[in-house]
């Protein structure tokens, strides 16, 4: 078991299981304990989008808690951590805890991590959003959640979707001050590519 400093990985049902993985896999090689929550809908989710199979990605993690597991460390404030990523966060887990329902541990863990006003980081992925989705994540927001959605940038002239997912999984640790130069940041040089005359 690695250092005390601990953060609880959560993922959901929502397209972009990836996110949820890829932080996993960053998160390795620091001194950082990982908590990881997989809902049933984000176990099929990773069936439809990846290769890996449900044990790799547990692999990943330092700690493994059942969705249905209320009983578990994560469930408790008494239990210090950082706070908590869902990634990717469906709306139906954005609703969840906007409205403080905690059928799942999933959604109570996010709870706890609410009322001990510790950040919690939510990859919400839908398109387009309805005024329902809106409203929710305004109302978490001014709760002080961090609505974080996987937004790609261009200005790194990423070359692969890998490097897609490293930038947005880099800025989502960015939040817990965890630090990792996977990809260039932003400095204010401009290094676009010369283009193209196209006439």
């Amino acid at each position: 078991m690695r250092g005390k400093t601990r953060l609880i990985i959560g993922l959901s049902g929502a397209s972009g299981v990836v996110y949820g993985v890829r932080l996993l896999e960053m998160l390795l090689p620091m001194e950082v304990e990982t908590h990881l929550v997989i809902t049933r809908a984000a176990e099929v989710t990773l069936a439809h989008e990846t290769d890996l199979k449900l044990q790799d990605v547990r692999d990943l993690a330092d700690e493994v808690h059942g969705i249905g597991d209320l009983a578990a460390p994560i469930s408790s404030g008494s239990f210090k951590t950082l706070g908590m990523i869902v990634a990717p966060c469906s709306i139906k887990s954005a609703a969840e805890i906007a409205c403080g329902a905690t059928s799942t541990l999933l959604s109570r863990a996010a709870d706890v991590t609410l009322k001990e006003r510790r950040k919690l980081v939510l990859l919400v992925r839908e398109s387009p959003l309805s005024d329902i989705h809106l409203e929710n994540m305004l109302k978490l927001s001014r709760m002080g959640v961090v609505i974080f959605p996987p937004v790609p940038a261009f200005y790194n002239h990423p070359q692969s979707l890998d490097e897609m997912v490293n930038h947005v999984a880099m800025r989502a640790l960015d939040q817990f001050d965890l630090h990792l130069d996977v990809m260039r940041r932003w400095d204010g040089t401009n290094t676009t590519p010369k283009s193209r005359a196209t006439n």
